[in-house]
């Protein structure tokens, strides 16, 4: 079998060696164990289930909350060669059964699910009979209530075990403190549960806090300092663009990013950053996820992150390549006053949460009583333009409606169009009522896409329009008319969010927000702040200070923070300090191979005393040099 996982990893991915972990994972779950890997951003966690996967006979069912990296995944899948796809609340009934019909009759290897469609009467159908071989949930710190993105729909996946028992689980995240990891397996059911963790450390990155009230300043010195590729994380939508905007007046590359822009500006804006065209993204949360960027040299945090969890997962953007990198966090004395005032519109008043609930129920047409099972397309802006309400108190009392179980809010999704054929190829030839126009638009389709007659496929109008010569209005109003003629069904695209209702609509008076919903998350997300606050006005070392509130111990500063540095100034070389930089060393080379050149640039020591380093661990047997200038960990 080992041999198998190497053919499969250089046949489709063409590496020849696995990650850290990667390796033990993915025979954890093909020796049939519940596995939980806890692995830090850029540490290839979806190789560890797309491997075995390849390796069976069967169907991987993926949960994920985020259908923008669904669709990333699907569409590398296939890219490869490797048939999958997806299912999520966007899609229409009739493309989902179309969708379960090919995973029932072995058309893919890979079906990624939302957790909101667990538990629909179509997937509780469908499942039974579906031949899954693996289960792996994705993000899996949402199922925990102790966890910084609790999310109620992941609470449903072990109805899929109770269905499916001998089935194994593969449950992966970035960020999970010990108590979470722990409740993640109790959530899931973990029967012989096996824990894999790769170690927080990456020795190659510099934690650096900068305090100080003109934030822009600070940001332009140090773009200016530290060339290459850059990603600055703000809060919020607008902020994105005023940045992105002074970076250019002030003479750097810079673009913004952010979920409310069309998936056409997305791919190009995030395609000329990966390619560096474009030096620096200025972005909200939402972009990062997924992406793989080796050579990010700064994450700069130009607004402070609500929590570590968040914070390490962005910082972790840097450095994938080993390499020196930095990760900023610009901190000002108003910080700690906006932290808590975040906190307070994150839990609005439960009166303002129950007139949400009784609004939304008016606002979507549901009499009391009725409702339940049912999904509603939900136009936020008209709703809050109604009612004469913000947005933000809006989407945060929706999530504690959602978390009390009395509705389910899936935030705003934007869907591609989406095409299928439904008459034989013969029948293509024999069309009547089809002006020429209409004609080319089906031609130059059937041209441009393949699978069109066994799928939905999604296509670009714009890319069809070029083709034809025509505009895109002329496309889309041919695509409707084909439409009309059952010659295909036509999804246009669109984006919005969705409210599901759990519970039939009742009276305001019998909506019971509950403790955990409110008071017990808000004090977690007080803590959250305060450790936030804490690691940001600390003197310790910071590199230390995140492994800690991960439960994970060490012994030793990094050398490489800010803090850290500004002790080295004042005190003299300690006698651990050998020791110090021997374990770093291990530590740049982990299981691979690592040239002496990279370990030099990767660590902040002279460049003397990592040479010493690298001589005493291979004289004393601990690494091996293959070569005058490569090392590798002894096996």
């Amino acid at each position: 079998m080992q041999e198998l996982i190497y053919e499969i990893l250089k046949k489709y991915w063409g590496y020849d060696r696995f990650r850290p972990m990667q390796e033990e994972i993915i025979t954890s779950l093909l020796d049939g164990h519940d596995t939980l890997g806890l692995m830090p951003t850029g540490g290839g966690k979806s190789l560890t289930f797309q491997v075995p996967t390849l390796c069976r006979e069967g169907l991987c069912l993926v949960i994920t909350p985020l259908v923008a990296l669904m669709k990333d995944q699907v569409d590398n899948l296939r890219a490869r060669g490797i048939r999958a796809a997806c299912i999520h609340a966007g899609m229409s009934r009739r493309e989902m059964v179309v969708t379960f019909d090919n995973c029932l009759y072995g058309r893919f290897k890979f079906l990624y699910i939302s957790p909101e469609r667990i538990d629909t009467e179509l997937f509780t159908a469908r499942i039974k009979g579906l031949p899954v071989s693996f289960i792996v949930v994705d993000e899996a710190h949402c199922i925990s209530q102790w966890g910084y993105d609790f999310r109620p729909a992941y609470l449903k996946i072990a109805q899929i075990r109770h269905t499916l028992p001998h089935v194994p689980v593969l449950a992966l995240t970035a960020t999970a403190t010990p108590r979470v990891a722990e409740d993640i397996q109790q959530k899931l059911d973990f029967h012989d549960g096996r824990v894999f963790r790769t170690p927080f450390t990456r020795p190659n990155i510099s934690y650096v806090v900068r305090q100080g009230e003109d934030k822009m300043q600070q940001l332009l010195r140090i773009l200016t300092r530290v060339p290459g590729s850059a990603i600055v994380y703000v809060r919020n939508r607008k902020r994105t663009k005023e940045v992105a905007e002074a970076l250019t007046r002030a003479g750097i590359s810079a673009d913004y990013y952010h979920a409310g822009l069309g998936q056409e500006e997305k791919n190009e804006k995030q395609r000329r950053w990966k390619e560096n065209e474009t030096r620096v993204m200025v972005s909200t949360n939402a972009f990062g996820m997924g992406i793989d960027k080796p050579d990010v040299r700064v994450v700069v945090h130009l607004d402070m992150p609500n929590a570590p969890e968040e914070y390490f997962q962005e910082a972790g953007r840097a450095g994938r390549d080993g390499a020196r990198a930095y990760a900023v966090l610009l901190y000002a004395r108003r910080d700690k006053a906006n932290l808590h005032k975040r906190l307070t519109e994150e839990f609005p008043d439960k009166e303002f949460v129950l007139k949400v609930y009784e609004r939304v129920s008016n606002f979507l047409e549901i009499a009391l009583g009725c409702g339940m099972d049912s999904i509603f397309e939900f136009n936020l802006k008209r709703f809050c333009t109604t009612f004469n309400y913000t947005a933000t108190p809006v989407l945060n009392a929706l999530k504690i409606l959602t978390i009390s179980g009395y509705i389910e809010f899936i935030e705003e999704t934007d869907t591609l169009s989406r095409v299928m054929i439904l008459v034989h190829k013969e029948e293509l030839y024999n069309l009547r009522d089809c002006d020429p126009q209409t004609d080319r638009v089906l031609q130059c389709l059937l041209r441009s896409y393949t699978g069109l007659f066994a799928d939905y496929i999604y296509i670009h109008e714009d890319l069809l329009a070029q083709r034809l010569g025509i505009d895109q209005h002329a496309v889309y109003e041919a695509l409707l008319k084909l439409n009309r003629l059952h010659v295909l069904h036509y999804v246009p695209r669109r984006r919005t969010p969705y409210i599901v209702y759990t519970r039939e609509r009742m009276e305001p008076r019998y909506v019971h927000i509950t403790r955990e919903a409110y008071e017990e998350r808000r004090k977690r997300m007080a803590d959250r702040i305060e450790s936030m606050i804490t690691y940001a006005t600390s003197t310790r070392c910071r590199q230390q200070m995140l492994l800690e509130y991960f439960g994970e111990k060490s012994d030793y500063e990094c050398g490489c923070c800010d803090n850290c540095i500004e002790r080295r100034k004042h005190e003299r070389p300690s006698i651990q300090r050998p020791a110090q930089i021997a374990r770093a060393v291990q530590q740049v080379i982990g299981t691979g191979t690592v040239s002496r050149n990279r370990i030099v640039d990767s660590l902040p020591y002279p460049e003397d005393e990592v040479i010493e380093a690298l001589r005493f661990l291979r004289d004393e047997g601990f690494v091996v040099c293959e070569d005058e200038i490569h090392y590798r960990n002894k096996e």
